[in-house]
């Protein structure tokens, strides 16, 4: 699959096969986010990926009780080990590098036969207890990941043109 057909066929899966991510195909998803582009290269992230039932069960519950985390079969917390670099633009570094890694890692996955969703809904602190993250790390999303149980229809997208200025904003 090249990359615009993952971009094209990518969706947020809340539905997952009870099959386990062969370990190839797991390490092939995280060097996605290691190749990733970072701010002045400084590869801040660090990727925690779970797979054991009963850590799932606890993550779900600090996603704001998502059942669906639970059920994916691999969840990986996307994190920061570094927090406090600026860009000059006046963005803070690490949520624009970590966003980076996981868009990688979404597309990563779908070109391999996988699902993935992009998770923001849930209680760091919580999030770093469960797996033993140091107070300073930074978790900046959670990615439940797994084959899906459903193909779904893509979502409704604004038209090319409500959302493409070119060479100056037009209102």
């Amino acid at each position: 699959m090249d990359v615009m057909e993952a971009i094209r066929t990518r969706r947020s899966v809340r539905s997952y096969l009870n099959k386990p991510v062969e370990e190839e195909i797991l390490n092939q998803v995280l060097e996605a986010a290691r190749l990733a582009p970072s701010a002045n290269n400084r590869q801040e992230g660090r990727f925690v990926a779970v797979c054991d039932q009963e850590t799932r069960h606890l993550l779900s519950i600090a996603a704001e009780g998502q059942g669906f985390v639970a059920e994916a079969p691999v969840v990986i917390a996307c994190c920061a080990a570094e927090s406090s670099h600026v860009m000059s633009c006046g963005q803070s570094a690490y949520t624009v590098d970590l966003s980076i890694a996981v868009d990688h890692m979404t597309l990563a996955a779908t070109s391999l036969g996988l699902g993935t969703c992009w998770i923001g809904a849930f209680d760091e602190d919580r999030v770093r207890e469960i797996l033993g993250i140091p107070e300073l790390v930074r978790v900046v999303a959670l990615l439940a990941l797994g084959y899906p149980k459903h193909a779904s229809n893509p979502r409704p997208r604004k038209p090319f043109t409500e959302i493409v200025h070119r060479e100056k904003w037009k209102a």
